[in-house]
């Protein structure tokens, strides 16, 4: 973006006035709030989740005016993200944003306590949304001759007791740098922001984490949230609104000159 569009841009009013933005796990916590904030600030929006829920915050958005779309799907197939994108694509005409939120520890305890199949499912839930919904949206960009794509990655890169959702969102950044690099050329932005531990309304629908099932596993699940804490020099967890902030400025043209990076939103914890 030039600097003349840039500063035409900040006089025009709300950021993502007439923009469409697809926003996946959009029922609860983060996806919510961002949601909520979009809407504030003129977006079109497509939100996306495989719980009904998505329809009640649909439904209350276009109380307050909002131009939203509820879409269900299971993310973790490619069938899912492309019939998400296609729909979308159907309603407005056009991708502008995606938002990939989808993504979020299953358990947590030492690495050797893990099943083969309790590794698969991180993967397949923090790792395989992001990659497919890339992938069914890219297409559409590429068409249009620009789009941003913003991934929300995590400060957990570097923790303890949830080493394969580590491992998803060391992927997810990596394909952040190389989408970026792959595909400037077609005005495309693709960046993340690595969230750290985040203060939240209780889940409606949960992950699947297992209750504790004695003092050892209880330490186990502690042991994640004292390293969380401990690592962040604020010492505490983050606010939904201190996490949506950075996912829209990314998002938005005050960002038009960044891409491929990884933004720590974590008080300090670098990930």
């Amino acid at each position: 973006m030039s600097a003349q569009r840039f500063a035409s841009s900040r006089l025009q009013g709300p950021r993502f006035q007439d923009r469409v933005m697809v926003i996946t796990g959009a029922a609860q916590g983060i996806g919510r709030r961002v949601a909520e904030c979009a809407a504030a600030e003129g977006a079109r929006l497509a939100l996306v989740d495989r719980a009904d829920i998505v329809q009640e915050v649909v439904a209350e958005l276009r109380e307050q005016g909002a131009e939203a779309i509820a879409l269900q799907a299971d993310l973790e197939t490619w069938e899912g993200a492309e019939r998400v994108m296609q729909k979308a694509r159907e309603h407005y005409g056009r991708v502008d944003i995606l938002i990939n939120n989808v993504g979020g520890a299953i358990n947590f305890k030492p690495f050797t306590e893990f099943t083969a199949t309790e590794v698969s499912a991180e993967i397949t839930r923090s790792l395989m949304p992001t990659l497919w919904c890339c992938r069914a949206v890219l297409p559409t960009m590429v068409a249009q001759g620009d789009g941003v794509i913003v991934n929300v990655s995590s400060a957990a890169t570097r923790g303890i007791h949830r080493i394969p959702y580590s491992a998803a969102k060391g992927g997810v950044n990596a394909m952040t740098a190389s989408l970026a690099f792959e595909y400037a050329e077609h005005g495309i932005r693709v960046v993340a922001t690595a969230p750290g531990g985040t203060e939240a309304p209780p889940r409606r629908i949960s992950r699947g984490t297992p209750e504790p099932r004695d003092e050892t596993e209880q330490a186990w699940f502690q042991a994640h949230i004292d390293q969380t804490r401990q690592s962040c020099l604020f010492g505490r967890y983050g606010t939904l609104d201190e996490m949506a902030a950075p996912i829209l400025f990314m998002a938005s043209d005050e960002a038009s000159y960044i891409t491929g990076s990884v933004l720590p939103v974590a008080g300090g914890d670098l990930g």
